[in-house]
């Protein structure tokens, strides 16, 4: 992949002229990795016989601001993840809405030149014109011979196309699709130099653009198969690029203008560029490293990068924003979209919250709003309750800026009652204790069930998660009643095999069982028996004593590692150590079981291997081993470079690993900077000290660690 500029030019420009020695962060980061998918078998891990490609991070190189409203990237295929694929060869248009989730993609427009056909306006590109950095992406638009150049603020998108000299002056709004279904949608010139509308999907998105050149006519355009409205402006004889200002807002078209008024109007396209990247390089700036590689940077920042791009920011610069039931609110807190808590809740949210607590706390007042305007329960997202343990684990580490009475009544129903907006059977799991799986055989891969081993287990932490809120508001009943619930992960434990296992109505084990073969939700939720070890994050003397000896758990984790994947296809399950599959969040706590057996510098084997494989793969070496899922795999990496790991997330604590850089300065929000330095160059922890203080066992506290001072981590 070529760049228009090389790395360290740009980077003079976008600082204003600062020196060579000046650090930016931002250079280091690649906004395409990620965005390529795997193909080869040894990537894989199974040779390939679907037509259907694999699962890739699903990460978009566009720009964006952290946890913005806009999100302005190129589509290369709709109903894709993030809507672009590093190996596809055709642009149709750049949106404004992403997430990297089969969602979104709102309002496509793409610049054009000469006859213009509803179905076929596509351009092709090339990697070798193409360019990206945080707030910035550009690219060559072959067919048209058009230079795009995309930035953007927390609410607005700047356009800027350079037009082959001489040529009309034309935009493609594809206001008919995005990745959802568009309900209804809207577009309408409003004097010389704007128009505006909006597109409903997934959202109502409402705009407000501003050209620098006249806009002399929108017309809409249908053939057999599609309809797309063109934008013309006036024929001037001027060469200067077009620039396109654009608000957005899920309120109205008067709030997107008020957005575009606040937040770029007066600006030049340099100027908003340079914004976002001294605003990234803030925000990466927070986590220093020393040491490693230039490729171990690269990876760090980048998977820094990705862990701030979701949730999303859904209300106005005024606090304007549209409430769960479609009335326009303004409660003086910004509004967000919800986290993906299936996969982030394990890393990504705390993250989140060290980094940038007040982003966490509007979350937090957000889902709790969205909670109380749908039935009095507590938003989910897929799979689990796992919003308990973002509150828990956020409020614990010291963010206190919300009401924690309000959001404890939403997941204390959520944990109680069962309803279709709460818990999936909660009621057979108030019942006996577990959830019943079909008894049935011969299940594919993809047939949606109940997934209802990985629902216990992770309904019993997320009671957990629950208890700890009870405790601090002393609530002691209910406390103690889902303390004694957290034990349910028990419940599923099949001493005979060693393996979590399903169970039929009946009390009895299926007896169709595989450990080897992976589902998408009979039994176990996007994974097999082996990546379904090990999940009692807060409890896990009580799942090591399952077993007959440290012997015995030892020998399990060993084979995870070593017994070979059995060839099984499937899109979202990638990047193999033996049956541990990386390329999905259910397994990404069984490595530090080691630490429970006191067999550490195996963790640390295991750790070291998948940061070294799994997060530039395949022949771009673009690729990561699975989904990102909204910043969880990125948060993983991130966590494990540094020497720390969420391994209990609702509780304020962190398991010590070993660094992959020798020393990390780490800035919480309030002035205080812990540093993090590792002495020696093995696998196995020696001793850890926390200033002067020698640290007993793993864990070190959130709030020792906000005391500012150096963690040493010897190892040998």
């Amino acid at each position: 992949m070529k760049t228009f500029l090389p790395v360290t030019l740009l980077s003079l420009v976008l600082s204003g002229g600062c020196t060579a020695t000046e650090k930016q962060f931002t250079d280091y980061v690649n906004p395409f990795l990620g965005t390529a998918t795997l193909w080869e078998p040894e990537d894989l891990g199974y040779t390939r016989t679907w037509k259907e490609r694999t699962w890739g991070a699903e990460v978009f190189p566009g720009s964006s601001l952290p946890n913005a409203m806009v999100q302005l990237s190129p589509v290369t295929r709709f109903r894709s993840g993030a809507g672009y694929q590093y190996e596809d060869t055709v642009i149709y248009g750049f949106s404004h809405t992403c997430k990297g989730h089969w969602n979104l993609l709102h309002i496509p427009l793409l610049p054009v030149t000469g006859e213009v056909y509803p179905s076929e306006y596509a351009s092709t590109f090339s990697h070798d014109r193409e360019s990206a950095r945080p707030g910035y992406y550009r690219v060559r638009l072959d067919t048209y011979g058009i230079d795009a150049e995309l930035t953007s603020t927390l609410r607005c998108g700047f356009h800027r196309y350079t037009y082959p000299a001489g040529a009309d002056k034309k935009l493609i709004i594809d206001i008919t699709r995005s990745n959802n279904h568009v309900k209804e949608w809207d577009i309408r010139k409003m004097d010389e130099y704007t128009f505006s509308g909006f597109q409903d999907a997934e959202g109502k998105m409402y705009f407000y653009a501003v050209s620098n050149y006249p806009v002399e006519a929108i017309r809409q355009m249908q053939d057999h198969r599609h309809q797309v409205s063109l934008v013309t402006f006036d024929r001037n004889g001027k060469n200067k690029p077009l620039e396109l200002k654009i608000g957005f807002s899920f309120v109205s078209v008067e709030n997107a203008r008020m957005n575009l008024e606040q937040e770029m109007l007066d600006k030049r396209f340099d100027q908003v560029r340079k914004e976002a990247d001294t605003e990234w390089n803030g925000l990466l700036s927070k986590i220093e490293v020393t040491g490693g590689t230039r490729r171990e940077k690269r990876i760090f920042y980048t998977t820094l990068y990705r862990s701030f791009l979701w949730p999303a920011l859904r209300s106005d610069a005024n606090g304007d924003f549209t409430d769960e039931r479609g009335s326009v609110c303004n409660e003086g807190f910004r509004y967000y979209t919800n986290p993906s808590f299936w996969d982030d809740y394990r890393n990504k949210l705390v993250l989140l919250g060290m980094l940038s607590p007040d982003v966490t706390a509007d979350i937090i007042k957000s889902i709790t709003d969205r909670g109380e305007k749908r039935g009095g329960y507590m938003p989910t997202f897929f799979h689990g309750d796992h919003a308990s343990v973002f509150v828990a684990g956020s409020y614990l580490r010291g963010i206190t800026g919300f009401d924690l009475q309000r959001a404890y009544n939403l997941l204390l129903k959520n944990a109680t009652v069962p309803d279709r907006r709460g818990r999936p059977y909660l009621d057979e799991y108030l019942a006996r204790g577990w959830i019943a799986e079909k008894d049935t055989v011969n299940v594919p891969t993809w047939d949606e069930y109940k997934a209802a081993v990985t629902k216990t287990v992770e309904y019993a932490y997320d009671d957990y998660a629950t208890a700890l809120i009870a405790r601090e508001l002393g609530d002691e009943e209910h406390c103690a009643l889902l303390m004694q619930r957290s034990g349910n992960y028990k419940n599923l434990f099949d001493p005979s095999t060693g393996f979590w296992r399903g169970k039929i109505d009946s009390g009895e084990w299926i007896a169709d069982f595989d450990p080897y073969y992976p589902y998408f939700a009979y039994m176990y939720r996007e994974a097999n028996a082996w990546n379904s070890l090990f999940f009692a994050p807060h409890d896990p003397a009580g799942m090591i004593a399952l077993y007959p000896s440290h012997r015995a758990v030892e020998q399990k984790l060993d084979s995870l590692f070593s017994e070979p994947w059995r060839g099984y296809e499937a899109h979202n399950m990638t990047g193999f150590i033996g049956n541990y599959c990386h390329g999905n969040q259910p397994s990404h706590s069984i490595p530090y079981t080691y630490y429970f057996i006191d067999r550490q510098e195996k963790a640390q084997c295991m750790l070291d291997s998948i940061m070294d494989r799994f997060y530039d793969m395949g022949a771009e070496k673009l690729a990561y081993a699975g989904m990102d899922d909204a910043g969880e795999m990125s948060a993983w990496y991130v966590f494990n470079a540094i020497g720390l790991y969420t391994y209990s997330p609702a509780d304020p604590e962190y398991l010590i690993t070993v660094p992959l850089f020798d020393e990390v300065k780490f800035s919480l929000t309030g002035g205080k900077t812990f540093t993090i330095r590792k002495e020696g160059r093995g696998k196995r922890i020696r001793q850890i000290r926390y200033g002067d203080d020698p640290v007993d066992g793993w864990f070190i506290r959130h709030d020792r660690l906000a005391q500012g001072r150096e963690l040493v981590i010897s190892t040998y």
